[in-house]
């Protein structure tokens, strides 16, 4: 599969059935590898945080996340095939989960949210095979006594694909630091999809994700903790869109 770089990230460039192929093989060799899911945020946080760079560095994919980094693909000449949302998983590919019997496990979310979340999406595809859910406790990742658990609770259940919904970039950087000890296949942070997909928060309709207005969906639901992401954080995306652009644009002079 070709890469393709924005942004000094290394996007490839699936689309569902692409990532499908991704996660069977990693099952069936049974790797140890994670996924991310790059949007604006991603974009904005990696510029000042060291950490987050290492984990997008050894990341086994990165997928694009989010209509704007579409777009700018396609500005920059380099275009990707589809915008690949954590969101989106299960809509896209629950029938594949479910055909395969893969062992999934839900991380993250509100208590009681994630087995909402599979009792929702076990209506839709009555043979998904959750094994465990867990919501973790407010402050998790810096309590050592907690994260021991959730490995044990991993360790026990065995799953193929470990959903985690804790938020960017916690969940990221809680996966890089315990996927090789848990040893899942797969990983992937999937932000506020157990919300969603249990009714607790309410996605924005299919006009709006397809147009890139996701986000103001998301603002007008939540504007006391989205407010700052979205209007002060990510509009730092168009600076970095044209510095992209110049840059582009200095390396085919220097070709010519």
């Amino acid at each position: 599969m070709s890469r393709v770089n924005m942004f000094d990230v290394n996007f490839d460039n699936y689309d569902f059935n692409d990532l499908l192929e991704f996660i069977d093989t990693s099952i069936v060799h049974q790797r140890h590898s994670y996924i991310l899911t790059c949007n604006v945020d991603h974009v904005i946080k990696l510029r000042k945080d060291d950490e987050f760079r290492k984990v997008y560095s050894d990341a086994g994919a990165v997928v694009a996340d989010g209509m704007p980094i579409i777009w700018a693909s396609k500005l920059l000449k380099k275009p990707l095939k589809q915008k690949v949302s954590g969101s989106d998983l299960f809509t896209r590919l629950g029938e594949a989960f479910e055909d395969r019997g893969y062992r999934l496990f839900f991380l993250g979310a509100a208590d009681g949210i994630p087995e909402k979340a599979m009792r929702n999406l076990q209506e839709s595809y009555p043979n998904m095979n959750v094994v465990g859910c867990y919501s973790p406790s407010y402050g998790f990742e810096k309590n050592e006594e907690e994260n021991r658990h959730i490995v044990r609770l991993l360790q026990e259940a065995r799953p193929d694909i470990v959903f985690v919904g804790v938020g960017a970039p916690k969940q990221e950087k809680w996966i890089y630091r315990y996927y090789e000890t848990y040893r899942a296949p797969i990983s992937i942070g999937v932000g506020a999809t157990f919300d969603f997909l249990s009714g607790n928060v309410k996605r924005a309709p299919k006009l709006m994700q397809k147009t890139g207005f996701e986000w103001f969906w998301r603002l007008s639901q939540e504007p006391k903790r989205l407010w700052k992401r979205y209007l002060i954080e990510d509009s730092q995306f168009l600076v970095l869109l044209f510095k992209e652009m110049f840059k582009q644009e200095r390396m085919k002079g220097g070709q010519g």
